[in-house]
């Protein structure tokens, strides 16, 4: 049987059509496409999530480690971008990640917002390429289609679909669901390059 393209597997993915013998999809766990350790981030200057999610020798993902930076509007810009940073950081020292994936910024009409957004992103995105991580960026519409089927999904459908997915009983705040959801869109759509 031929290969599939990685676009080729994502469409079959949204329909919910068999991608391999066997009739297993794109992102069940016998099929996934990676294997090991994602650390999730949800880039924001005053509510970065971060999520840390197994993908290995499981019938589902497991939940590692969440939480969401939240930051005062007290702080000044530059110590909340030294907190995310650190904080990811922190992170990316305590547990074997093999993978970073990041969400790409939105589309936002007010430039000084953009620019807020992508120091917070840099700031985040710094301390994996440090550690020589390699970093994955999706879309929050693939995010969502990914995880939930739904590119217009809400923040509620995101948060419920991880926890369903993670198999836990904790409530997560959004960011932190956000965070995990991109770490699944990695999982669940990355085709490794082929050696």
């Amino acid at each position: 049987m031929a290969r599939k393209s990685s676009r080729q597997l994502w469409k079959a993915k949204i329909e919910g059509k068999p991608t391999a013998a066997g009739g297993a999809t794109a992102y069940s766990a016998a099929r996934l496409p990676f294997r090991g350790t994602i650390l999730g981030i949800d880039p924001s200057l005053r509510g970065t999530g971060l999520a840390v999610l197994e993908f290995v020798k499981r019938d589902q993902p497991v939940l590692l480690h969440s939480r969401t930076i939240t930051l005062k509007p007290a702080i000044s810009m530059f110590e909340c971008l030294g907190v995310i940073n650190r904080n990811v950081a922190e992170i990316l020292n305590t547990y074997e990640i093999d993978a970073v994936a990041v969400e790409q910024t939105i589309y936002v009409q007010n430039f000084q917002t953009a620019q807020i957004l992508g120091a917070a992103r840099g700031a985040a995105i710094a301390a994996a390429a440090v550690a020589d991580k390699p970093i994955f960026e999706y879309a929050p519409l693939r995010v969502k289609q990914a995880v939930v089927g739904v590119g217009r999904a809400s923040k509620e459908q995101v948060a419920r679909t991880v926890m369903s997915l993670t198999g836990t009983g904790d409530t997560l705040q959004y960011d932190e669901s956000d965070a995990a959801a991109v770490a699944m869109c990695h999982a669940f759509t990355h085709i490794p390059e082929s050696k």
